[in-house]
């Protein structure tokens, strides 16, 4: 029956019957995250980097009511139009398909749909948590219950720095699920190395993040995890430029009374401004750098599980 309702492109749909290591990889950037022409330029080169270091990668999205695991070049050019692309969660997937529209996947909904299609491992830019001001809106990501139910490992360069950092972390424990940082002590904050907070866990091999997945995931202990993989000194935005962009973008946003889906894309959209093009900047090349890890750890993870 779930076959009815998710679509293959072909080189995934052989990958994962013979076993080969595949990565998954969301489409909220492409559609949401970046202007064009830089989301699909992105898009394309993550990809490569996804090949270049031995894995398939399996871009997720809703095209026609498809649950889409793969996209063709044509698939990324028309989400990176934007046209007619919803922001798609968990929750909006029975809507999306029923209905037979389209929309770009967010890191909740490309967490179900890789756990569907038996994918084990997704790269981001960085996951959603517990906004700012929380205590009053409850505004807290799906990102975060749909990691703790789905057994996919989450690859990103931390929590949005928009984000309350603290509460994120603290939500992440309550809902069980293992956050590491990769090669850090520190967890990272999307456009900076260091968001003040410390990681439950560090580790230092792909090695020992494949090794911890497979004894979780034996154990059967459900869920993902998160590996805060941080992005490269030489590419992070300078720490008071970033708290001053992402300060003001939040006034911006409660005087405009923008809420829920399009807080997000709003967000990054006046950080790029404010910062002159440094956050875009920033934020691709962290993305490249996630995918690369998710790369390298999907493919030990099929080494050590085959």
């Amino acid at each position: 029956m779930l076959n009815d309702y998710l679509e293959f492109l072909p080189q995934v749909a052989e990958a994962i019957d013979r076993g080969q290591p595949v990565l998954a990889l969301e489409s909220t950037i492409i559609a949401h995250g970046m202007p064009y022409p830089q989301n699909v330029e992105t898009a394309r080169e993550v990809e490569s980097i996804a090949r270049q270091n031995g894995v398939i990668p399996a871009t997720l999205a809703i095209l026609g009511g498809k649950l889409k695991v793969g996209l063709n070049d044509k698939e990324i050019d028309f989400l990176g139009s934007g046209e007619g692309i919803s922001k798609a969660s968990s929750r909006d997937l029975p809507f999306l398909v029923a209905n037979k529209l389209n929309g770009a996947a967010t890191v909740a909904a490309s967490v179900r749909i890789a756990a569907m299609a038996g994918i084990k491992v997704m790269a981001t830019g960085g996951i959603g948590g517990v906004h700012r001001g929380a205590e009053k809106t409850f505004d807290i990501s799906a990102d975060l219950p749909e990691i703790a139910r789905s057994d996919v490992a989450v690859v990103c360069a931390g929590a949005k720095s928009i984000l309350d950092i603290g509460l994120t972390l603290e939500y992440l424990e309550t809902l069980g699920i293992p956050v590491a940082g990769y090669q850090t002590d520190h967890f990272p904050a999307f456009f900076t190395r260091n968001s003040g907070f410390e990681v439950p866990q560090r580790v230092d091999s792909v090695e020992e993040l494949a090794g911890i997945l497979k004894a979780k995931w034996a154990m059967n202990l459900k869920g993902g995890m998160i590996i805060a993989n941080p992005i490269p000194k030489e590419h992070e935005l300078p720490l008071k430029m970033a708290e001053t962009a992402t300060s003001q973008a939040l006034q911006e946003l409660e005087e405009q009374g923008i809420k829920g889906k399009a807080a997000t894309p709003f967000l990054l959209s006046r950080i790029e401004a404010l910062t002159k093009g440094e956050s875009l900047r920033s934020n691709i090349k962290l993305v490249c750098n996630n995918v690369k890890l998710g790369a390298l750890l999907a493919v030990e993870l099929s080494r050590i599980t085959s």
